[in-house]
């Protein structure tokens, strides 16, 4: 059995240094790795991601992050990724990684994302340039995630995003913005590729729960969802046990 600790949207500020990490002091006892599903900081700035980076290394397990929407705002993304990876964080953009967790293999795949909307009313990649551009975004995110979701030689395989797989986890938030908090081509990715649990953050006023149209659990763990330093969740591998 492997132990997931996963969270979302910390949004970390010079003011509020060492505020999150004094929660995760009892965090090796009740997990294997900790997931962040993106929004690390405020504003996007590097004096934001040295605190990100402060509150998330040495915590004594891995630590696994995707970048969110916030994150890219200052157009800093690539510094603040050094930053996370130079303090030991592993950082996704549409790759994987595994990690051997007592005998099991983890495989966690994942990027930020992007919006589009879900089945049925979704925007197309149709008319104006920009459009295009919009969708074309979250197409070609979707493509490299099914393809690390797929490389991935693990017994359990979760995806982390930021931008949501489903609307279910997304109610609670006005249906007006759907479209901008995720895409269904992101669930279409995880159900491709047998994947037993989806995260990511993002939708603050969303609810914690879904299930991707091919069955697979979704997890929202933004930190105004989850109202914990991190939400725990437990998975078994038929996968290892046949091994």
């Amino acid at each position: 059995m492997i132990r997931i600790a996963a969270v979302g949207d910390l949004h970390v500020a010079p003011e509020v240094a060492g505020t999150y990490r004094e929660r995760l002091g009892a965090l090796p006892e009740h997990a294997d790795v900790l997931l962040v599903a993106g929004d690390l900081t405020r504003h996007g700035t590097v004096e934001e991601g040295k605190v990100a980076a402060a509150e998330l290394r040495d915590l004594g397990v891995p630590v696994i992050t995707v970048l969110g929407n916030h994150d890219h705002h200052s157009d800093a993304e690539d510094e603040i990724t050094k930053v996370l990876e130079d303090a030991g964080i592993t950082v996704l953009e549409g790759d994987g990684t595994v990690l051997d967790c007592g005998g099991t293999r983890l495989g966690v795949a994942g990027g930020k994302g992007f919006g589009g909307g879900f089945a049925g009313k979704c925007a197309s990649d149709f008319g104006e340039r920009p459009m295009k551009a919009f969708v074309e975004e979250t197409k070609d995110f979707a493509g490299r995630l099914g393809a690390a979701l797929l490389g991935l030689e693990c017994d359990v395989r979760v995806c982390l995003t930021h931008y949501a797989p489903v609307p279910d986890t997304l109610a609670g938030e006005p249906p007006e913005i759907y479209p901008f908090l995720g895409s269904y081509l992101i669930a279409e990715a995880i159900d491709a590729t047998d994947t037993d649990l989806a995260i990511h953050g993002h939708a603050h006023m969303g609810s914690e729960k879904g299930l991707t149209p091919g069955g697979v659990r979704v997890r929202n763990v933004a930190l105004p969802v989850i109202q914990q330093a991190y939400a725990v969740y437990a998975m078994e591998s038929e996968r290892a046990a046949a091994r």
